[in-house]
């Protein structure tokens, strides 16, 4: 298994010259090997024409988003966590959804393409996990080291434009603090709209995805913190 093959598109010439050598000396017939990749025009088309192609589609819109991130951790190490742990997951299954989501706007939504991916999210949901574990005792939640190491570091990691920094920023501050455990308001700066998205209180793993599924409101965007306008030109792009 090779995966990410993208990055190195001079061995895939070399790694085709390989597998022809392989054929003709009369490989084991079980042989096969397996390579993931990132869209790119760099992979040689012999290679693609020896290959069995199979395709991940990236989920569309914000439901389908925060139910592939929430269903990214399992149900037995999801079960095991405090209720805090539980409702702070939650709501970063949501922020990481709102990053992804908003490339779909294109220049208004990020300056440039960030490769905001699954693994910011494994990562930032391991800090944390780990900065509770250490805080327990104390009874706070160090909302202030979370929101860095989540906002400047695991996904602003990524982020070079100084603007798109300040929003991720205010989108966490905005997000992570007491309110959360209150079941607050997930959905950004929509007063007197009639639109509601809460997080809700600590339950079971499948009560979480039901959320999801029955709660999340239509697609709107609101939920990415912008004007309801935003959505024209891709529309109609």
């Amino acid at each position: 298994m090779l995966q990410n093959v993208h990055l190195m598109p001079f061995f895939l010439l070399e790694l085709e010259k390989k597998l022809d050598e392989f054929a003709g000396e009369g490989s084991a017939p079980g042989f096969r090997l397996f390579l993931s990749s990132d869209p790119s025009k760099a992979i040689p088309i012999g290679l693609l024409e020896k290959s069995i192609k199979l395709t991940n589609e990236p989920p569309q819109g914000i439901k389908q988003n925060m139910k592939r991130a929430f269903t990214f951790f399992s149900k037995e190490s999801f079960e095991d966590k405090d209720p805090k742990i539980k409702t702070i997951l939650f709501s970063l299954c949501y922020f990481h959804s709102v990053m992804l989501e908003r490339r779909k706007f294109g220049p208004k939504g990020w300056n440039m393409m960030y490769p905001f991916s699954v693994g910011d999210l494994r990562d930032s949901a391991l800090v944390m996990n780990n900065y509770m574990e250490t805080n327990a005792a104390s009874g706070k939640i160090p909302w202030d080291d979370l929101k860095y190491l989540i906002g400047q570091i695991m996904y602003g990691g990524h982020i070079v434009d100084d603007r798109d920094r300040i929003f991720t920023i205010a989108f966490l501050d905005n997000l992570m603090n007491d309110g959360l455990l209150d079941e607050a308001e997930l959905f950004p700066f929509i007063e007197g709209k009639n639109i509601s998205f809460k997080c809700p209180a600590p339950n079971v793993y499948e009560k979480y995805i039901e959320y999801i599924e029955t709660e999340c409101p239509p697609e709107t965007p609101l939920a990415f913190g912008m004007d309801p306008n935003a959505e024209i030109d891709f529309r109609t792009g």
